[in-house]
């Protein structure tokens, strides 16, 4: 690590610190649970320019937020140099003194983008466990992915295509679990493509290129590669911009079930929903409420469509009735109540 020295009576700074080491630590600062002091960190790192961005960046802040941090290395074996990439980024990380851990995917493991993803967070669950179970005082619940900006807007455009929800709109948050002993952080999903890259010149750090990246079968390729070039041409800066709005997406689903939840107890008894103050809301907002009501009673989830179907249902002008939600639940309806029956 580079050496230190004296910023003020209580905080030591690297010799390099830079405007993105001081961005990304008043970030930590002002949400200390995103990456607490003294956690052990496992981190995802593929030799590309945004996993070493993030490498190189808590590397330095390590010193400040006592963390131990941990690197793994997923080889997919989709080219012939993917046996290269390990051997040199370990060597790396032994030069900056870095445990290194790695796993080779079988083919049938990483046929597709959906399988591969899925292995590389069964391998990343799995280290996390190995190293907790080494020192259970200082157990890993981390894991560290170096997604950016980028590739939030990337994933926008790929769901909004695919028709997903809101959910799906406002995915790649900055923490979710993993399972339920471990988080998955993304540390600099507030950084662009462009910025990471930038970043690799200011601080001269190896890169490793995959050539699978540019295999423009894969969709998410496509879309970085074809897509994101062109509206940046037409809107620049608009991969920000729609990172920021998947943000808000996020926090209006949140908001959505928050407001659910207080309707849902204004129109609420033993008896069941009153129909008929359910039946004077919007048949958008019946849904968004049924949604909310379902997932408070832990019923399963319903589809957009199924849920727009129960709504007109329930409009005051049709007649009593019943409908059967998988896994055994059913909601009835009378002339004025609404209640939901769990399998017997």
């Amino acid at each position: 690590m580079d050496n230190l020295r004296s910023m003020d009576s209580s905080t030591l700074r690297p010799k390099s610190w830079s405007p993105w080491h001081e961005r990304l630590h008043r970030k930590l600062q002002a949400n200390p649970l995103l990456l607490p002091k003294n956690a052990s960190l496992l981190l995802a790192v593929s030799g590309g320019q945004d996993s070493m961005v993030m490498t190189r960046l808590l590397l330095d802040l390590k010193r400040l937020h006592k963390w131990k941090l941990n690197i793994w290395h997923g080889d997919h074996g989709w080219h012939k140099h993917s046996q290269k990439i390990k051997i040199e980024l370990a060597e790396w990380c032994k030069q900056h003194r870095l445990e290194f851990l790695s796993d080779k995917a079988k083919k049938i493991e990483t046929k597709d983008e959906a399988n591969a993803r899925n292995w590389r967070y069964e391998c990343l669950a799995q280290k996390a466990a190995l190293i907790t179970a080494s020192n259970i005082q200082l157990p890993c619940q981390h894991v560290l992915t170096g997604h950016t900006a980028s590739d939030k807007a990337e994933t926008l455009l790929l769901n909004l295509a695919r028709g997903s929800d809101l959910a799906g709109l406002s995915s790649l948050k900055e923490k979710r679990a993993l399972n339920k002993n471990i988080e998955l952080v993304r540390p600099i999903l507030t950084f662009t493509r462009n910025e990471t890259s930038q970043i690799c010149k200011d601080l001269e750090l190896p890169v490793w290129i995959d050539p699978s990246n540019k295999n423009i079968r894969l969709s998410r390729n496509r879309i970085r590669k074809q897509v994101i070039p062109v509206l940046e041409s037409l809107h620049p800066g608009c991969s920000l911009r729609m990172a920021s709005l998947s943000e808000r997406l996020g926090n209006y689903k949140k908001d959505q079930q928050a407001i659910g939840l207080l309707a849902i107890a204004a129109i609420n008894n033993k008896e069941g929903l009153c129909r008929k103050n359910l039946a004077k809301l919007p048949r958008s907002a019946r849904s968004t409420l049924l949604a909310a009501w379902l997932e408070k009673e832990s019923a399963p989830n319903l589809s957009t469509t199924l849920l727009d179907e129960i709504s007109v249902k329930l409009e005051s002008k049709n007649p009593p009735g019943c409908i059967h939600l998988p896994q055994g639940w059913r909601i009835n309806w009378e002339k004025e109540f609404v209640r939901l029956e769990s399998p017997s």
